[in-house]
């Protein structure tokens, strides 16, 4: 099977979408500009806020990213990942407006962590829509692993966090802020942290100095994107 040309179904936010297109490039196995892939970007910002939806009935984001996917699928895409975690709670209604492939970032992080025999109780770091969905939770219970979620308290430090990043991109502050919630997840008991929102994926380097071995789902999809496009 030859190459396929990806889709990013991207906006949510804009700084993790380019954070995605620049990874996949730096991981493609590529020595001039014609072995690169061909990739396809819709960064619709205008996607309703996911969390809010989920959390406060606010307006729901599914037909706005349906119709985006279907914008990636006209243009050619022959597949779509998405560099928004909260967005899959509703991934089922997206892959329904399609008939190409949409990859999970869900499923491929939790994949890698089942993997890996060292790591049994993981503590996750995302947004309140995401921890709240359960979205993490079931997929790693479903494959034997116990996750770890912050308390309420501890969570509103890492929305405060994730906002921040949103406005500001990545500062001190938003750095001590995940510093002392992984500090948090490693006194109650997790062996390995999941990143399991793309603004915080910003400060992968940061948190992997916490002495836990970190899983970065934004990494994953990066990574997984390319063997699937390349079908190695």
């Amino acid at each position: 099977m030859g190459e396929k040309v990806v889709g990013i179904l991207g906006g949510m936010g804009p700084e993790a979408t380019m954070e995605l297109f620049r990874r996949v490039v730096k991981l493609t196995p590529a020595k001039k500009d014609q072995e690169h892939l061909r990739i396809i970007i819709d960064n619709n910002p205008k996607i309703p806020d996911r969390s809010r939806a989920m959390l406060e009935g606010g307006e729901s984001p599914l037909p706005l990213a349906a119709e985006t996917a279907r914008n990636l699928e006209r243009a050619g895409a022959s597949f779509i990942v998405i560099p928004c975690n909260t967005i899959h709670h509703y991934i089922d209604g997206i892959r329904e407006s399609v008939r190409i492939p949409v990859l999970s970032m869900v499923e491929l992080s939790v994949e890698r962590l089942a993997s890996t025999p060292e790591v049994k109780r993981v503590g996750i770091v995302a947004t309140t829509g995401t921890i709240k969905s359960a979205l993490y939770r079931r997929a790693l219970v479903a494959k034997g692993l116990e996750p770890i979620e912050p308390d309420d308290k501890t969570q509103e430090k890492v929305m405060e966090a994730i906002y921040r990043v949103k406005a500001r991109g990545v500062d001190e502050e938003a750095k001590a802020m995940l510093s002392e919630v992984v500090e948090r997840l490693r006194g109650i008991g997790a062996d390995a942290l999941l990143i399991g929102c793309t603004e915080l994926s910003l400060l992968h380097e940061e948190l992997g100095r916490e002495g836990l071995k970190v899983y970065d789902s934004l990494q994953i999809l990066a990574e997984e994107t390319v063997r699937y496009a390349l079908s190695l």
